[in-house]
């Protein structure tokens, strides 16, 4: 019988949690949508880019959104039990309260290692999926954003003006300019001119212009009837280096174990093409692996509902006092890898400080029962 209860409590746990999750993804995930619009608007690329650039970032959302949606679905399931008195159901089956804390708490070590796979895994793989899906496609919208009398600049170090244009690419006062190496530039002048479509390029056909090339020893200009600007060799303005939310976690850990005695060096770096400091790795992997283990203990501490107030008037005060708490633990494991580069005390203590809030919770029913267990 009492597996059939701890069966309909997880039951309830999963649905809820699943719900809630979907609902407040959804919605960052919209609000984020919207700001990345610019991926089509400003940078050209096509709607299907968008829709799968935006898709990869879900994992990440659903695993910084997972430790406050799980708090709040143990939070208002407890809460809807203790109030529709079917937390009564356990206590009238000879479940002791301590067993029902125990089993949230090992209950929770699934969300635990969820969140672990996340963080360590599926996280930092689909940024660096969807980030070099987006610096791999082409400007399929390129066409559209080009607009007369107005400058665009689509492209790293390119500027492009038109005076006029028609919906068949055909253009008129045609202005381009290229910065090159060492401070060169290459300014492109045309009367006239064509937008030609490649397979994923773009190139400009142009007439009647000039071409003057600028550097540190002067200019030099060479008049065409025709030539074709070539748009392949060019880098849009997406984002080319990797950063370190979407690196490897093993190439971290590398890094970390092989620095791991200047592991607070504020100048060390690692890495080939992409390097990044000793320091920020640190911290990375420490909010990889040791922040989702304040879920056991928001865990524990939305089990607290269940123990009433003797005072009865305080019951809603003290649900209110539990969710602050909550809240403050959550904001606390978000801010907690800023010191660990202290001292070595202060760092030893932040990483072991999990299993010390644990201890100190179990500490406080022993204080609560009069040392006592047995009677709570």
């Amino acid at each position: 019988m009492n597996k059939l209860i701890f069966r309909k409590l997880s039951s309830d746990i999963l649905i809820f949690f699943l719900l809630s999750s979907l609902a407040i993804t959804s919605i960052v995930w919209v609000i984020q949508g919207v700001n990345l619009l610019d991926i089509v608007t400003e940078k050209g690329h096509s709607i299907n880019v968008y829709f799968t650039y935006t898709l990869l970032n879900l994992p990440k959302i659903f695993s910084k959104l997972l430790i406050f949606t799980y708090f709040l679905t143990l939070f208002v399931i407890f809460n809807r039990y203790e109030e529709s008195n079917e937390i009564l159901v356990f206590w009238t089956n000879g479940i002791k309260k301590i067993s029902f804390i125990n089993f949230i708490g090992i209950f929770s070590i699934s969300f635990l290692i969820l969140q672990l796979s996340l963080n360590l895994y599926i996280v930092p793989l689909t940024q660096n999926l969807a980030q070099n899906y987006l610096k791999n496609s082409s400007l399929d919208f390129f066409p559209k954003l080009v607009e007369e009398k107005k400058f665009l600049n689509l492209m790293q170090n390119l500027t492009i003006f038109v005076e006029e244009h028609d919906d068949n690419g055909n253009l008129k006062g045609i202005y381009i300019k290229e910065n090159l190496k060492n401070n060169e530039k290459k300014i492109i002048i045309a009367n006239e001119g064509v937008l030609i479509s490649k397979i994923n390029d773009f190139s400009f056909k142009l007439f009647d212009g000039k071409i003057t090339n600028i550097n540190n020893q002067g200019s030099f200009n060479l008049s065409f009837k025709e030539t074709t600007y070539d748009l392949s060799n060019l880098n849009s303005k997406t984002r080319q280096v990797t950063k370190l939310n979407e690196t490897n976690t093993s190439l971290l850990l590398f890094c970390l174990q092989r620095y791991i005695s200047k592991r607070k060096d504020k100048n060390l770096r690692c890495g080939g093409e992409n390097s990044f400091l000793i320091k920020e790795i640190y911290e990375e992997i420490f909010k990889r692996a040791i922040n989702p283990t304040y879920i056991i203990i928001l865990s524990l501490v939305s089990s607290l509902v269940i123990l009433k107030p003797k005072i009865k008037n305080l019951g809603n005060y003290y649900k209110s006092f539990l969710f602050f708490i909550g809240f403050l633990i959550i904001l606390f494991s978000e801010l907690s890898y800023k010191f660990i580069h202290l001292s070595i005390h202060i760092e030893i203590f932040f990483i072991i400080l999990p299993i010390i809030l644990i201890s100190l919770f179990y500490f406080y029913i022993l204080l609560i029962t009069k040392f006592k267990l047995r009677h709570l």
